[in-house]
């Protein structure tokens, strides 16, 4: 429910136009009374009027923006200001009307988000307590076999709270990046070979493209094999059997490092493309949480670099990430 529009009479604004008005007055007073002996009364009439219809011109679009800021303080984020008087006044709407449109974006992705997390949460809370009535009903055995499920249920339940804390310290600055110089070639394959068993599994084909001579960069290893892990999951779990997933290394302009993570997979579409790094967004059955691109994002774009995805349906995917030497401050 939108809370009302703040009206005319609201203190803020009803004293901005008082003093606006008040000030015109005075200044008015003033200039006829310093120019009062060396000009004519109708003179003086005229200066007044000019002086008064300048300050109208300057008070009522601010007391506009005041009265625009008395509804942003009270919650709504629609209100806008129109543009006009001097060129400094309509900069200032200008300005005025852009926070706006930002707060209401991002009210808008607050309360998106929120809903998406309770509903994220509560698909394995909701399995947890299915299982856990069934057991004390009777319903399912009491072995080994139901409490791995349960187990296996909340490891989902804490990884996905794990994300979320991920996502949330590092889209608000707050993440500490714990950087040291380390091999990224080396690191690419400590990761792939965490995916060899799965791989085998699945019958894909792993294999990692990295020249010799690539320096060591400063970069934060944990988070930067997180964004590896998050890459290859991805990319095994659209890959059929008989394909392949290669992570290729190269020198990037301005001395940084480029790495590409590509699949033989389904693909995607240009749609599905613009909205790879959505919170929450999920392929077609796809079992994770939604959050691993974006995780991989925040994490690219902490260390200073750029993450992008190309695509076609049928023809695999490659998603690639650029680490400068040396990030921005």
């Amino acid at each position: 429910m939108r809370k009302p529009r703040c009206g005319p009479g609201r203190p803020g604004s009803r004293f901005f136009r008082r003093f606006a008005w008040l000030a015109a007055a005075v200044l008015t007073l003033s200039v006829s009374g310093a120019i009062a002996g060396v000009m004519t009364g109708a003179v003086v009439t005229a200066v007044a009027l000019a002086l008064a219809g300048m300050m109208r011109r300057v008070g009522m679009p601010l007391g506009a923006v005041m009265e625009a800021a008395d509804q942003v303080a009270a919650g709504d984020y629609s209100v806008r200001v129109v543009e006009h008087g001097p060129p400094s006044i309509r900069a200032l709407a200008r300005a005025f009307n852009t926070m706006t449109g930002r707060l209401q974006n991002h009210d808008r992705l607050r309360r998106d988000l929120m809903a998406d997390v309770a509903h994220e949460l509560r698909t394995p809370l909701t399995v947890m307590q299915g299982r856990l009535e069934g057991l004390l009903d009777g319903v399912y055995p009491r072995d080994d076999r139901q409490l791995g499920e349960l187990l296996e249920e909340t490891r989902v339940l804490s990884r996905l709270i794990e994300d979320l804390r991920t996502l949330s310290l590092s889209e608000s600055g707050a993440l500490k990046l714990q950087k040291e110089l380390t091999d990224l070639a080396g690191l690419a394959r400590d990761a792939v070979e965490a995916f060899a068993g799965e791989a085998t599994a699945r019958n894909v084909r792993l294999e990692v493209d990295a020249p010799a001579d690539l320096a060591p960069l400063a970069i934060d290893p944990v988070r930067v094999r997180e964004v590896l892990m998050n890459l290859l999951t991805n990319a095994l779990r659209h890959t059929p059997p008989g394909g392949s997933v290669g992570v290729r290394m190269t020198a990037a302009p301005g001395d940084g490092i480029s790495v590409v993570v590509r699949d033989t997979g389904s693909g995607m579409t240009s749609e599905e493309i613009e909205r790879a790094f959505d919170r929450f967004h999920k392929g077609p059955d796809s079992p994770g949480s939604g959050l691993g691109l974006t995780i991989a994002r925040s994490l690219v774009a902490a260390h200073g670099g750029e993450i992008h995805a190309s695509s076609e349906p049928g023809r695999g995917t490659a998603m690639t990430f650029t680490l400068p030497r040396d990030p921005p401050q």
